[in-house]
């Protein structure tokens, strides 16, 4: 276990060394799903949910696949706990919410495959984090990919107003303003 305070560990994971914006995870959702605000919202808190939970139980099958002697287990049951979990969110969501359901479409059953999660559940063990550190740095990376996502949605509802020249619209000027913002949040890494 490390020794690094919990408000370091939040910090580090959502401006830092932000998943999406630092390390380049989960880009499919922060491209396709950041044309509202709104979506991009619920989509961040959904990517959240399943982060937190994802490391709750990555911390606890490490601990186990470990202390039996099986470490070469931890990816294959890391990916099986991301899919049912995102299952379970995906069901809740149809139940309640189904314009979001709607809304949200293929990205939300793409959060199994969104490579930022699984990257958190093997980042968190090879740190070698305490359970309460595993919490903190899901949240971090979960908030980070929240306000990467809100940032864009932000960004390209502006430019959906503004007179912007043909050569540049569309996926031009969203993979140009999701560069200016990773270098945006290069300016934080000397919080760390």
């Amino acid at each position: 276990m490390t020794n690094d305070p919990l408000w370091s560990i939040f910090v580090s994971a959502s401006l830092i060394n932000n998943f999406v914006l630092a390390y380049f995870l989960g880009i499919c959702p922060f491209l396709g799903v950041s044309g509202k605000i709104e979506t991009a919202t619920r989509m961040g808190a959904a990517v959240m949910f399943v982060m937190l939970v994802s490391s709750t139980c990555a911390f606890g099958i490490n601990a186990m696949l470990t202390a039996i002697g099986a470490p070469y287990l931890k990816l294959i049951s890391f990916i099986v706990v991301i899919a049912s979990t995102v299952q379970l969110v995906e069901m809740f969501i149809k139940k309640f919410s189904p314009a979001l359901f709607r809304a949200l479409g293929i990205f939300l059953p793409l959060i199994t495959t969104n490579c930022a999660i699984l990257g958190l559940a093997l980042f968190q063990t090879n740190k070698g984090y305490g359970f309460v550190q595993c919490v903190v740095y899901a949240l971090g990376a979960g908030a980070g990919f929240t306000l990467a996502l809100v940032l864009m949605a932000g960004l390209r509802e502006k430019l959906d107003l503004a007179s912007v020249p043909d050569v540049v619209r569309g996926t031009a000027l969203t993979l140009a303003l999701a560069g200016i913002l990773s270098v945006i949040f290069m300016g934080f890494g000397g919080l760390g």
